[in-house]
């Protein structure tokens, strides 16, 4: 059996994840006094962690609601009837709130504000007053817990919003098939062709592991590309990938200059692919692409009624102060990219006026939105661009996706290796989230692109600094 264990929390943990409190099986929880003071400081405002703290609250205060005053001294079971994420969650464990004052023992040198302190001191008496049970500070301050193992305590980052144990299992989207691929499932070959779409069924070893949409190629030879179309119990249907990279081919004038960038465009081309993520390197191409195959398919296709682009704003140097104006008007310091991209998209030979007036038609297609302003919307028909994806947590992820209404696409960019969010990390981004739970999605797709094209000098950069 396993010995249980106490959890002391800090605030930021409840901050990020407010289901925190019922994660941690059939261990038992405690809170300080000082996180709930941090938290009743933390619950006014329109912020996602605003929000998460007041969820928070209203877990607790179902959970006091419901226990007697002795109840709470004792600790309050968290496997309680009527909580949906207790019961969910398969919660078993009980809950303990600071009832009284602890004695501890600090360095009277000890850096850091007070609140953190109490939680390591609060933390330290329970391990001095229990000493049959492992106590764990766990906490997303990495200063925090390095003061804890400075003064014995064990402390933890909290995993249970970890998507992957290492983001190198991030996956890719694109297999590669041995050399003596058609050797070996070549016997039982099918092939037809569809609306102009070349299609192979296929049976054997290699494509036991594939999933939906996937990129696949074999090396060598003339080549083979392809995605996987369809998997049944007689086989896998691969589909042979469109070549973007030639010029008679090309999507808003743009073609693909590798083998990565072409599976995008045949992702983000697809109509029947409702969900799309591209990861890479700074350079690698993802928003020219996107917005090439978003204009295309707006403006020439008509499959959609316009493109929708919204990004989280953080800040990488110093924050610049108020914005005035409208909504479009605030976020454009923040579509530096997006304005980049479109003076390529939009490179003619008319001349100036020319360029001004596909510049004007462009703009009336293109909405730039805040995040802030998307809880309750619904998107119909819409092409919608969640730039710089890595710095969404999974719920704002979930928040945006969940917007698409019939009819539309969502597309996530986003490089994992850039992260401006505090508290989160490479495996705890909702980019990484969202391409982990879609990828055996048969309408979602992903690709992440390794190679950057922007100039030999941004790849020596990225590469050596």
């Amino acid at each position: 059996m396993t010995e249980k264990r106490l959890f002391v929390l800090d605030t930021n943990v409840l901050m990020h994840d407010p289901t925190a409190l019922f994660r941690f099986q059939e261990h038992g929880v405690f809170l300080p006094m000082a996180v709930l003071e941090e938290l009743d400081h933390a619950k006014k405002g329109t912020s996602e962690v605003a929000r998460n703290v007041r969820q928070v609250n209203r877990f607790l205060d179902d959970l006091t609601r419901r226990a007697s005053p002795d109840d709470i001294a004792a600790g309050i079971p968290l496997a309680m009837e009527g909580i949906e994420d207790a019961s969910t969650l398969a919660a078993s464990g009980t809950l303990y709130l600071q009832t009284r004052s602890m004695e501890y023992e600090l360095p009277a040198a000890l850096p850091g504000n007070k609140p953190d302190n109490d939680i390591l001191g609060t933390a330290l008496a329970l391990q001095k007053e229990r000493p049959g049970t492992p106590v764990t500070l766990v906490s997303k301050d990495i200063n925090l817990r390095i003061k804890a193992a400075i003064l014995g305590l064990r402390a933890e980052d909290y995993y249970n919003d970890q998507v992957l144990e290492d983001v190198n299992l991030l996956y890719s989207g694109l297999a590669e098939l041995d050399a003596g691929f058609w050797d070996t499932h070549g016997d039982h070959l099918e092939s037809w062709q569809e609306e102009g779409r070349t299609f192979y069924r296929l049976r054997g070893p290699q494509l036991a592991e594939l999933l939906p949409n996937q990129c696949v190629f074999v090396e060598g030879g003339r080549g083979f590309e392809a995605l996987v179309h369809e998997i049944g119990a007689d086989g896998v249907v691969l589909e042979l990938a469109e070549d973007y990279r030639k010029p008679n081919h090309s999507v808003w004038g743009i073609t693909a200059r590798n083998r990565e960038q072409n599976f995008a465009l045949n992702l983000l081309m697809n109509p029947d692919i409702d969900f799309v993520s591209l990861v890479g390197q700074a350079g690698s191409g993802k928003t020219l692409l996107t917005l090439a195959a978003g204009l295309t398919q707006v403006l020439e296709d008509k499959r959609y009624s316009e493109i929708i682009m919204t990004r989280v704003t953080v800040p990488v140097g110093e924050d610049i102060g108020f914005l005035p104006g409208t909504e479009e008007e605030k976020m454009t310091p923040w579509m530096g990219a997006l304005m980049d991209n479109l003076e390529v998209l939009t490179q003619t030979d008319a001349g100036d006026w020319g360029r001004a007036a596909t510049n004007d038609l462009l703009q009336r297609r293109i909405r730039i939105h805040s995040l802030n302003f998307m809880r309750g919307r619904t998107f119909l028909n819409k092409f919608l661009i969640i730039d710089e994806a890595q710095n969404l947590t999974s719920k704002q992820m979930k928040t945006l996706i969940t917007r698409a209404g019939p009819g539309t696409k969502v597309v996530c960019l986003g490089n994992i290796a850039q992260i401006d969010t505090p508290y989160l990390t490479e495996t705890t981004s909702g980019l990484t989230y969202v391409v982990d739970r879609f990828k055996p999605w048969v309408h979602g797709g992903h690709i992440t692109l390794r190679q950057g094209e922007r100039s030999r000098l941004a790849d020596f950069a990225a590469e050596v600094l």
